[in-house]
């Protein structure tokens, strides 16, 4: 119980250094329109994609964080359009942030096999702090941690809830539907997340980049599909503020079975080994991950977990110009 009680302040402590910093999906591909705006009617057909993560279950104060998404392909507006709401409660209700943006997303044909997409995103952002949940130094002086804390002396800000306007682009590349490869910028305009009205706190800008491959095992980087067996090598780099993390990993497609692995690496420390199981279906895909974390905290925080679900429409008999880009589906 002591653990507990220690990580449970820790965590409080932590999580004012690390409002600013964007919840990260293990399953990024899984989750394609939080990743990179252009990525908006990559699969030509409308897509709902529901994703929940649970991070750190084992401590008192978890961070869990929802997101639902809808995307599709419009020939006559020559690209996408999405609209994504993500929920983020983190140290257990201690901050609860919701945003809403919607996105389009510009398709053309470079040439015979090279595709490029380029998005935009406009976000409102909400915020609220639960300034009742915080507990400070001067509370455990004298109290008693099992029983009721004694009343802090320190001052809360003097606003607890704030709404935000937000900004956000992206580019991405296809090639022969083999390889993919893109750059997104999230929070361009860096609003302020102060919840002080003097404060000066910008959210800083995260700089995503992604790149991978799909080669059937039988044909190479030749035009196949995802039903056959085949391996996707991918890797993504994000930065944020003074956090720097990398993802290098793998996929393996067996239909209707997918199984992934990946390494996050934070450059100030490792984070995580992650282990993914995911079942397909035409119309359907379900995927499971698991971070085991290898970080300082060791895997007493529980690591994390994390479902995803795709609902794939269906187009009809409409002939479209454009062709997917073949993306991871987790």
């Amino acid at each position: 119980m002591r653990i507990k009680i220690c990580l449970f302040i820790g965590m409080l402590l932590a999580t004012s250094a690390a409002f600013a910093q964007d919840v990260s999906f293990s399953q990024y591909y899984g989750n394609p329109l939080y990743l990179n705006p252009a990525l908006a009617g990559s699969k030509i057909c409308p897509r709902l994609t529901l994703n929940y993560r649970n991070q750190w279950p084992s401590i008192p104060a978890t961070f869990v964080d929802y997101s639902v998404s809808y995307d599709q392909f419009i020939d006559a507006i020559s690209g996408g359009i999405g609209l994504i709401v993500v929920n983020e409660n983190q140290a257990a209700g201690t901050l609860n942030s919701t945003s809403v943006g919607a996105m389009y997303s510009f398709r053309v044909n470079l040439s015979k096999n090279l595709t490029m997409s380029a998005g935009l995103q406009g976000a409102y952002i909400q915020s609220k702090l639960d300034w009742n949940k915080f507990i400070f130094g001067d509370q455990l002086v004298g109290g008693d941690l099992l029983g009721q804390l004694p009343p802090t002396a320190e001052t809360p800000p003097d606003r607890l809830n704030l709404g935000m306007i937000d900004f956000s682009s992206g580019i991405l590349f296809g090639y022969r539907e083999r390889l993919y490869g893109g750059i997104a910028a999230h929070h361009m305009n860096q609003p302020d997340n102060s919840f002080y009205s003097n404060g000066d706190s910008k959210l800083d800008m995260k700089i995503t980049v992604h790149a991978g491959a799909l080669i059937d095992v039988r044909q190479g980087l030749q035009n196949g599909d995802v039903e056959d067996l085949s391996v996707s090598p991918n890797i993504m780099y994000q930065q944020q503020g003074e956090f720097h993390q990398l993802n290098l990993g793998m996929y393996l497609n067996f239909y209707p079975f997918v199984l992934g692995g990946w390494f996050r690496h934070n450059f100030e420390n490792p984070d995580a080994v992650i282990a993914l199981i995911g079942f397909m279906q035409p119309k359907f895909k379900l995927g499971y991950s698991y971070d085991y974390t290898v970080s300082q905290l060791t895997n007493n925080t529980g690591g994390a977990h994390e479902i995803s679900f795709t609902w794939q429409f269906d187009c009809g008999q409409k002939t479209f110009k454009q062709k997917a880009i073949k993306c991871p589906r987790f």
